[in-house]
């Protein structure tokens, strides 16, 4: 312990490294949190992705949920106040790493200025990285660590996701987007987020119809993993992918996927993945009961449940961007 306390104290002086940008510039926020993830990385031997993967996640349930506390650093991890200073703790402010310890709380001094501060980024990336730490790791036995502090599949899947992005591209700027289908061909779309449906019982329709040519290519929106691939009685052969910003992206209707596109697979904006079809609305093969056309949905996940929302002004936003850079 005392050998780790030295080192973390000794990297606590150095400046933090900036990691290697990804295509395009970084913004500012994104350098100083990979600088802390692979300074916490190096203190744990726990991956930089796998912090990353968590942090993004909960980055991205803060900004849709109300009933957690505003985010004050560049660190969007959340440790409840009683499991970081301990249930019985009278000292709703302790700061106190040897308080905290005897009072059971999980709080840790990350930076080595002697307080174990729930408002200091790096304390909260250590700790939760600590915590972790208990369980094993090895991946296998990091994600075992996940389900028990979150209790839920879904959002281990998610994480699990994130880590096999951030993994693979080794740099956090992964928010760029592309038009779903190629920009110039012949289409049409407008908003119908919420009309009616009939087939299969009333319900609303979550999504946006691009009315294109059968076998018009169909591409990602986003970087993300394939989360789903497949037949669906409504949507026919259809496509969903999970994007960094805990977006389930929705590719319905259509006639048949890329070649080799498989579930778990990583996808790029504008990575071919399927066509425009017309399939849908009964047993799988069924197609032809409408015109040929691509449903895109999306989706938001906030760590308890799942809604669509209307993309229509995403592919607005989307379309006008790529015709910019043409």
């Amino acid at each position: 312990m005392k050998v780790v306390l030295a080192i973390m104290i000794a990297l606590s002086m150095l400046p933090l490294p900036v990691h290697a940008k990804g295509t395009g510039k970084q913004p500012d926020e994104l350098k100083q949190r990979m600088a802390l993830y692979e300074k916490v990385s190096i203190t744990t031997q726990i991956p930089w992705y796998v912090l990353a993967a968590v942090d993004q996640y909960e980055h991205n349930i803060r900004k849709s949920r109300r009933d957690l506390p505003k985010q004050k650093g560049v660190i969007g991890i959340y440790i409840p106040r009683e499991m970081w200073i301990g249930p019985e703790n009278p000292n709703k402010q302790d700061t106190s790493p040897l308080s905290i310890k005897v009072f059971d709380g999980i709080g840790l001094d990350g930076n080595g200025d002697g307080k174990a501060s729930s408002d200091d980024d790096e304390d909260v990336l250590f700790t939760f990285a600590q915590y972790l730490l208990h369980y094993g790791s090895n991946i296998d036995q990091l994600k075992i660590g996940l389900w028990d502090y979150y209790g839920r599949d879904q959002t281990v899947g998610i994480i699990s996701s994130f880590m096999k992005l951030y993994k693979h591209y080794g740099h956090l700027d992964l928010g760029k987007h592309a038009f779903p289908l190629p920009v110039g061909a012949d289409y049409s779309y407008r908003s119908t987020w919420g009309d009616a449906r009939g087939f299969g019982g009333r319900r609303i329709h979550e999504g946006t119809d691009l009315f294109a040519h059968y076998g018009l290519p169909v591409r990602a929106t986003s970087y993300g993993v394939i989360e789903m691939k497949g037949w669906n009685r409504f949507g026919g052969w259809r496509i969903g992918i999970r994007d960094i910003h805990n977006h389930y992206h929705y590719f319905a209707h259509l006639n048949g996927f890329a070649k080799g596109l498989k579930t778990g697979q990583i996808v790029e904006p504008g990575q071919v993945i399927g066509s425009v079809g017309s399939s849908g609305y009964g047993p799988p093969g069924t197609a032809g009961k409408f015109p040929p056309h691509l449903h895109y949905g999306m989706y938001k996940d906030n760590g308890r449940t799942e809604w669509s929302f209307d993309p229509y002004p995403h592919l607005r936003a989307w379309e006008r961007a790529e015709r910019k850079r043409k």
